[in-house]
């Protein structure tokens, strides 16, 4: 298999901490693509529709995007403990954070948009205070919800993959008055799977 990626996307980063959770990071060939909205890369675009990484390139098979989808499928090719918790409240609590850190990134993304990606002239200060008051009130969240004592699940990657990100961006705090959380990160930090995949470069538009 192929992965479609990029060295500074926390989605791309997800799906390729659970490859090495799952035990399949050997399988699959890691091709670096950058992309962003004003820039238009041929190769994705020819794999998915909305022009984004990740992608995964199966042999035979149509390619999968998102990075839900992508760690969806890779859950069903090895012979481990599920990192996608198959059925009751522990199924809808780690599908829960994954769809929170989706959001985390996305609004992580909105702030740069509002303070560095955008032109001056053009940046609204009030949309980049409301994206602000979700991150804050995510990290809160996280802070007493997290659960930080179970075993390893697809919300815990894509919380820190997340939180990794909002933090190599220099994006708005969850440190402060958060010590469970922070905790909680800096020891998911040391695995393997992190240490394997580290954030690096700049966006390229």
């Amino acid at each position: 298999m192929q992965l479609l990626y990029q060295t500074h996307s926390p989605y791309a980063r997800k799906a390729l901490v659970f490859a090495h959770e799952a035990g399949l990071a050997d399988r699959i060939e890691v091709v670096h693509h950058e992309t962003s909205p004003t820039l238009r890369n041929e190769t994705v675009y020819a794999q998915n529709p909305l022009g984004k990484v990740p992608v995964l390139i199966r042999p035979g098979q149509t390619p999968i995007f998102d990075s839900d989808i992508i760690c969806a499928y890779l859950d069903t090719l090895h012979d481990g403990a599920p990192l996608i918790p198959l059925d009751g409240e522990a199924r809808w609590h780690a599908l829960q954070l994954q769809a929170l850190a989706q959001g985390l990134a996305d609004f992580g993304i909105k702030v740069r948009w509002e303070t560095v990606r955008r032109p001056e002239a053009l940046r609204y200060e009030a949309l980049r205070a409301g994206y602000t008051q979700k991150l804050i009130e995510s990290y809160d969240w996280l802070e007493r919800e997290l659960d930080t004592d179970t075993a390893v699940h697809v919300g815990h990657i894509a919380v820190a993959t997340a939180l990794s990100w909002l933090e190599f961006r220099e994006l708005p705090d969850f440190r402060d008055g958060r010590p469970r959380l922070s905790a909680w990160l800096d020891a998911f930090e040391r695995r393997e799977s992190m240490r394997a995949t580290p954030l690096s470069g700049e966006t390229q538009d």
